[in-house]
């Protein structure tokens, strides 16, 4: 009998989608004995990974993300390309699912064979983003997607995640929403590869003109993030599909300019390393709060500092050095 690692090894390569989907499922789970088989699938995968150019796209609720991915990937595997959309939707906090239904909200994408749609929960992951993400993004160019979008429900905290796992990042804004000095207030901009006003159409395409003067502005006021690099500023409409092709030359401007200066390799090269430390990060936190000897004292504990008996720094030491007694026994 072949192990089912093996069979997901070769299923993913051969563009399988049934074990795409199966792979990604499994990567998702939090049961210790699926986290080592996915460990191991991964390992198997990497070195079929890394051609794909990662497009990460934010913005803020109604800004129409969905919409615009859609017509991105319309034109992307119009191309010939191969496109995985990775959309982060919010979690249900009774049932930990997801509240949006990303295919429902890509009707004509989600059933193009060139395309592959993936919602997932966010978890309660701060910014929206999957734990599991960057695994995903693996697993989707092992199986031949060239083009990996990541669509995040962008929530406010979400950039800074985003940006540290994609080649480019997108931010998508609204004219005339009040948002102009929220969106710079956030720090959008200091990692936006790209700016593009969406919804462009109609009564809206002078305040759509208005706001990327505006944005352009405000980028000139900002040091570039990269030597090599000055994001611009677009206008769109997803709806009427106008400015989509723009975009898609920037991204691909980009690339060039960044592979040629040999950025690219360095940006990724550096996000492994970010993963890295996320994910022992994630270890520790995890193991903190499934250690028995903190669990019995954690209630005692937040009792004397609720009552003020003890600050917050001697209880956090406290329970700190239990975790070390532990990993010294």
């Amino acid at each position: 009998m072949i192990p089912a690692g093996e069979v997901s090894v070769a299923g993913v390569l051969a563009g399988d989608r049934r074990i795409l989907a199966k792979t990604i499922t499994l990567l998702e789970s939090s049961r210790p004995c699926d986290q080592d088989e996915a460990q191991a699938i991964i390992q198997r995968l990497l070195p079929h990974t890394g051609k794909a150019i990662r497009l990460g796209i934010t913005g803020v609720p109604g800004v129409g993300k969905s919409s615009f991915i859609e017509s991105l990937g319309m034109l992307l595997v119009g191309q010939g390309r191969r496109v995985a959309v990775l959309a982060v939707d919010p979690s249900s906090i009774r049932s930990g699912g997801s509240i949006l239904a990303d295919k429902t909200r890509m009707e004509r994408l989600s059933t193009d064979g060139r395309a592959f749609i993936r919602p997932s929960p966010s978890g309660g992951t701060l910014g929206g983003v999957a734990r599991k993400t960057r695994e995903t993004m693996l697993v989707c160019e092992a199986a031949g997607f060239d083009v990996i979008i990541v669509e995040t429900v962008g929530i406010g905290q979400s950039e800074t995640t985003v940006a540290s796992m994609v080649d480019f990042f997108l931010v998508l804004m609204l004219a005339g929403a009040g948002d102009q000095l929220q969106g710079i207030k956030k720090g959008f901009l200091e990692f936006a590869d790209a700016l593009a006003i969406n919804k462009a159409d109609g009564d809206n395409v002078e305040r759509a003109g208005i706001a990327r003067k505006d944005y352009e502005t405000a980028l000139h006021l900002l040091r570039p993030a990269s030597p090599n690099w000055s994001p611009p500023v677009v206008t769109c409409s997803a709806r009427e599909r106008t400015g989509i092709e723009e975009i898609w030359e920037i991204v691909r401007n980009h690339r060039e300019a960044m592979t040629r200066s040999g950025e690219l390799a360095d940006r990724r090269r550096l996000q492994s390393l970010a993963w890295m430390w996320s994910l022992v990060e994630e270890g520790l936190k995890d193991r903190f709060h499934s250690s028995r000897e903190v669990q019995r004292s954690l209630p005692e504990v937040l009792r004397s500092v609720e009552s003020g008996e003890v600050p917050p720094p001697a209880a956090a030491c406290r329970l700190l050095g239990l975790l070390d007694a532990k990993t010294e026994s």
